[in-house]
């Protein structure tokens, strides 16, 4: 089970990304057969960025609802700043996805020139920083780091 879902991973990272969602589908699966939650919040997070690579970032972000719902229901913590973080990353997909690219040279991204995209913006901007201040609080440099440069690219 778990090593069907980082074979999964690990072909995205080749590239296949339709065939990797499938395999970690099928590891997930396998975990729940099992009815083990540990480590869920890690592999749903895999699979939430592996559905961003393919651009399907809504079901990423439905993903990522339910990584978020297995930490708060089990208190796995562990990698709850990434799942935020990756929250974010998707709804800056999104945005993108919809035609709006934020000038590199705006100010902010989410004030008035992003206009009805300002929602999505914001909400991504919100997750980062839960990301970080989650990072922090756990005195986890790696995901503080990761949470930082998402939000610094915003």
């Amino acid at each position: 089970m778990q090593g069907g879902i980082l074979r999964g991973w690990a072909v995205a990272e080749q590239g296949d990304g339709e065939e990797s969602i499938v395999q970690i589908r099928q590891g997930l699966d396998a975990n729940r057969a099992m009815q083990s939650a540990l480590m869920q919040p890690y592999w749903l997070a895999l699979l939430a960025e592996v559905c961003g690579k393919v651009g399907q970032a809504e079901q990423g972000l439905n993903v990522l609802a339910e990584g978020l719902a297995v930490v708060h229901e089990t208190g796995q913590r562990v990698y709850e700043a990434e799942l935020h973080r990756l929250k974010g990353e998707l709804l800056l997909q999104q945005t993108v996805r919809a035609g709006f690219k934020p000038a590199l040279t705006e100010p902010s991204v989410v004030g008035a020139g992003a206009h009805g995209h300002a929602p999505l913006l914001t909400e991504a901007e919100a997750c980062f920083r839960q990301a970080l201040d989650i990072a922090r609080r756990q005195q986890a440099k790696s995901l503080e780091l990761r949470a930082a440069m998402s939000l610094s690219r915003l």
